[in-house]
């Protein structure tokens, strides 16, 4: 037997006999030209093809079908634009009901990417196909009458990031009702209805439904929305041309920005702003002048890829922008809920009324933004976030200094010069915050040092009480040790070790701030909504161990300390916080099951204890029918059986006689298992029983987080409250560096003065450790107010004047800083004219930027300002250059009497000391010559640089140095 079988098996694989294979055809002459214009190819396909007659076949004298080669080159040459059949172009297309769909959502939002759900897949048609697949790299063909591409369910979130971060915007198209609600309804024979779902821009992402939260590649950044728009004015002040209206809008925190201010020729104004919030998108109120639009198209080039969209403003005309503001609000107040106007709501209308009254106070610039602002959000559904809990704010006020974009530049206060990335700036020797949140706010305080004496003067206390509090210079390391191993017993101070304790918890959670605000827009899922209240309950739990009262005896000197622990513990957040945790299953929400999810009482959400009634009814039906087969078929130990996923199978063995109406679903060997008819009418009312209650517990959800916007204003403050005590925290462990002092700040009638013994430069101090050379700076209203400084190349002027505006900065901040004492008088703004640059597009030379940024320092200057010029005037003659620098000079000194560190190569410069003396004095940067008796050339002699800003004027630059330096 095994011998037959191999046998039969051997036959099997034994080589067939070969029949004489026909001679083969002659291979074909292809002459092509491959090319990546549509004309050539156009013109390639129309020559090969009218000179090649198909080769007939020598049996049947029919055409020979081409070869896979042939085939392939034929698919190469061909147009890219597919070419319609001339019978078929005279008639109309016939669509099929989901391209009809398509084109109907096409011309509703002509502007959008869409991403059509069909099936388990997203698909993209036409133009939209052409533009994914370039982006994301995949394969689009022609698909009846347009050009296709898809992607998987599951990948959705990491392509509609792709295809956001390239600067479209895409909506998500799903269909908008379900298998099991399809079949018992009126259409269960029409395709499914489908309808956009969801929107996404750069703007908006964090925010959105399905894709928000994630924060994939954007850390602390902020995702801001600028809107600009403008008005011509004559030019009465120097340099002004253009009255310029901004609101900005961070939609995933509930930030708003507005600001209306008068700007010049180079719109440096409208540039400092742009450079502070870095806006991810911009919306242009058309119409704009060309150095407005150059400007913002010149920050939105192909390398951000920031979006950019345009709006006409002829609707607003004779006060049609605050109509349209006002009518918001209007329907915000008609759409809130009765229950919540009843139960909170004298705080949320008291809120909205302040939101109200701050709208009406707006320029008419900033309210046409506003207005636009709502037009564009009303179609993301985010337009609540203007009316209901945010943040509405000034972007410059009478407490905060706005550093101008030369400034942030050329001081290197948020990103570093050389490949613009935070690494070197000030910003990042500053930030030792622990969370997101904290992190953005403090880039805030940053680029936006206090004015205020009072204000500077709290933040500094409070650093102080959280430094003491820390006590050595190690104990941020014990506090970590205490973490690890609870059974070391440390002393720890409580302020610190709780404020630490606390902030690396909320590092480690999700980000809070974007957190309730995507609660806020009703678009956070359960596990995000339960992570973010637990995190910001058990915050305010720990702060609460403090002892931080009214009426409690504590240490806590600083109100500013105490106010902000008593914000983020406030029994108010904390009660609501718990409350609303109670009202869910934590367990469904960590999986994501909305029918569980909702603990629901007799007198909230009667929908779904209806809907949970009935499908327990439902189950139960089907559960006791099996009683009846058992009777029926004589078994008494009969039961239900599931298989890969089928539920409710009788199972019975192949000999057993069942009716005839039964239907057979699967079987096995000995056994077969059946669906009972009535089985399937009620499996089919069960499935409808789970469909209307997974779409009455997703109502109750969405109104469960609809609830959350009464109680959104006070947990917005509570988070804002531990951004700053993360900021101040941050602060505290920069404070105990070695080296660092509290400045002292002296009473606003005094005379402004800068007074730094030992100052240091904070960046460069990193790097080079105990080796940088500190200077003083001594600077008197009554005395000596400005220094003009000279010095070889490379000597450290510019280092030296940097320094002193960056220690300004930091205590102004709130911040220790790099000396060994300092005694400021609080300044209004600081001037910087460093660095060249130009912009051949309008036709401006280097040295006409130049003079443009010194004419605006001219303009704006108070006697309160800080003036930073370095070699101004180098950019033309030698006497032209000396003469304006003069001149400038001259005019700082006489008219404005600011503090004034100018850098110059021309010693003529320095005789201004004898004109007002006692006001001016000459510096120069000291350095050793080796004078060698061998060496007749100045050029051969070596220099040592020392780096110490000594009196009187430097004999020479050594420019030839430099030269032989750089070869």
């Amino acid at each position: 037997m095994g011998k037959q079988k191999q046998q039969v098996i051997s036959r099997f694989f034994a080589p067939k006999p070969k029949s004489p294979p026909p001679p083969p055809p002659p291979p074909p002459k292809i002459s092509a030209t491959v090319t990546f214009s549509p004309a050539k190819r156009r013109l390639t396909s129309n020559f090969t093809t009218s000179r090649k007659h198909p080769k007939l076949s020598p049996h049947t004298q029919n055409p020979v079908p081409p070869s896979l080669h042939q085939r392939f080159l034929q698919k190469l040459l061909e147009p890219s634009t597919p070419q319609q059949h001339p019978a078929s172009s005279s008639k109309p297309p016939t669509y099929t009901p989901l391209e009809q769909q398509v084109l109907d959502l096409k011309a509703k939002h002509p502007d959008v990417l869409l991403m059509v759900e069909v099936g388990y897949k997203y698909r993209f048609f036409g133009q939209d196909a052409e533009h994914a697949s370039r982006v994301l790299g995949i394969y689009a063909h022609m698909d009846h009458n347009f050009l296709t591409a898809s992607i998987p369910t599951f990948r959705l979130n990491v392509h509609v990031r792709r295809l956001v971060t390239a600067g479209y915007k895409v909506g998500v198209v799903k269909q908008t009702e379900t298998a099991a609600i399809k079949a018992h309804g009126s259409n269960r024979s029409a395709p499914f209805e489908r309808g956009l779902s969801a929107l996404y821009t750069k703007a908006t992402l964090e925010a959105a439904p399905d894709l928000g939260g994630a924060e994939d590649g954007c850390g602390g950044e902020s995702n801001y929305l600028l809107c600009v728009v403008e008005k011509s004015v004559l030019d009465e002040k120097g340099g002004v041309d253009a009255r310029i209206g901004i609101v900005a809008v961070e939609i995933s925190t509930g930030d708003v920005v507005f600001g209306e201010f008068c700007d010049g020729f180079l719109r440096s104004a409208l540039e400092a702003v742009v450079l502070n919030l870095s806006p991810a998108e911009l919306l242009l109120g058309d119409p704009l002048s060309k150095q407005t639009e150059k400007l913002l198209l010149d920050f939105a080039g192909p390398a951000s890829n920031v979006r950019v969209e345009r709006f006409s403003r002829d609707c607003f005309i004779d006060g049609g922008a605050l109509a349209e503001v006002m009518t918001l609000y209007e329907n915000m107040h008609i759409d809130s809920p009765s229950d919540s106007i009843q139960s909170n709501d004298l705080t949320e209308n008291r809120s909205q009324k302040l939101i109200i009254k701050e709208v009406m106070n707006m320029p008419d610039l900033a309210v046409q933004a506003l207005a636009l602002t709502i037009r564009h959000l009303k179609e993301f559904g985010f337009e609540r976030i203007l009316c209901s809990g945010a943040s509405i704010r000034p972007f410059s006020s009478n407490t905060e200094m706005t550093l101008s974009a030369n400034a942030l530049q050329q001081l290197e206060v948020l990103k570093n010069n050389s490949d613009g990335s935070e690494i070197g700036s000030l910003l990042q020797i500053m930030n030792r915050t622990l969370t997101i949140f904290g992190s953005r706010l403090l880039r805030h305080w940053v680029s936006h040092p206090l004015c205020d004496q009072t204000l500077i003067s709290a933040r500094l206390h409070a650093v102080s009480e959280i430094a003491q509090s820390m006590g050595s210079c190690n104990s941020v390391k014990n506090l970590v040790r205490v973490e690890e191993d609870p059974d070391v017993a440390i002393v720890q101070p409580e302020l610190a070790y709780t404020l630490s304790l606390v902030l690396t918890t909320l590092g480690r959670a999700p980000d809070i701030q974007r957190g309730i605000t995507r609660i806020f827009h009703c678009t956070a899922t359960p596990s995000e909504f339960v992570a973010v209240i637990q995190a910001i309950l058990s915050a305010g739990k720990q702060l609460q161990q403090l002892n931080i009262g009214e009426g409690n005896n504590n240490t806590l000197r600083p109100n500013l300390l105490k106010k902000l622990i008593l914000t983020a513990s406030s029994d108010s957040v904390i009660g609501n916080a718990a409350k609303m945790l109670s009202s869910l299953n934590i367990d469904s929400a960590d999986l994501g099951d909305l029918t569980k999810l909702i603990i629901a009482s007799e007198g909230q959400f009667p929908e779904v204890i209806r809907a949970r009634e009935a499908f327990k009814l439902a189950v139960e039906q089907l559960d006791s029918m099996i009683d009846f087969y058992r009777k029926q078929l004589g078994m008494k130990n009969l039961e239900f059986i599931s298989i890969s996923g089928t539920t409710h199978l009788i199972e019975l063995s192949t000999d057993v006689k069942v009716p005839s109406n039964w239907v057979k679903v699967n079987s096995t060997k000995k056994t077969i298992r059946y669906h009972p008819p009535e089985v399937l009418t009620t499996l089919d009312k069960l499935s409808l029983a789970k469909e209307e209650l997974t779409v009455a517990c997703r109502a109750a959800w969405n109104n469960f987080l609809t609830d959350f916007s009464k109680h959104y204003a006070e947990f917005q403050a509570a988070v804002q409250a531990l951004a700053a005590l993360d900021c101040l925290h941050s602060l505290a462990i920069l404070s105990r560096n070695k080296g660092y002092v509290c400045p002292v700040f002296v009473d606003d009638h005094e005379p402004v003065q800068i007074q730094i013994s030992s100052g240091r430069h904070p960046v460069l101090e990193t790097t080079l450790q105990d080796n940088f050379v500190p200077n003083d700076t001594n600077m008197h209203a009554d005395g000596e107010y400005c220094q003009i400084v000279t010095g070889p190349n490379m000597g450290g002027k510019s280092c030296y004047i940097r320094q002193v505006a960056l220690i300004v900065i930091m205590a102004q901040v709130g911040s220790f800083v790099p000396a060994s004492s300092a005694k400021l008088h609080v300044l209004d703004r600081i001037y910087t004219r460093m660095g060249a640059s130009d912009s051949i597009q309008l036709g401006r030379s280097t040295f006409l930027e130049e003079l443009s940024e010194t004419s605006h320092i001219l303009n704006s200057c108070t006697e309160h300002s800080l003036v930073i010029i370095d070699e101004l005037g180098r950019g033309t003659s030698t006497h032209d250059g000396m003469a304006i620098a003069h001149a400038t000079l001259h005019y700082l000194l006489k008219q404005k009497r600011s503090m004034v560190l100018f850098v110059t190569h021309y010693p003529k410069i320095a005789s201004l000391a004898t004109e007002f003396p006692g006001s001016v004095a000459a510096y120069h940067v000291s350095h050793l010559i080796s004078h060698d008796a061998s060496k007749n050339s100045n050029l051969d002699h070596d220099v040592t640089y020392l780096y110490k800003l000594v009196p009187g004027v430097s004999e020479r630059s050594f420019g030839f140095k430099v030269a032989q330096l750089a070869q």
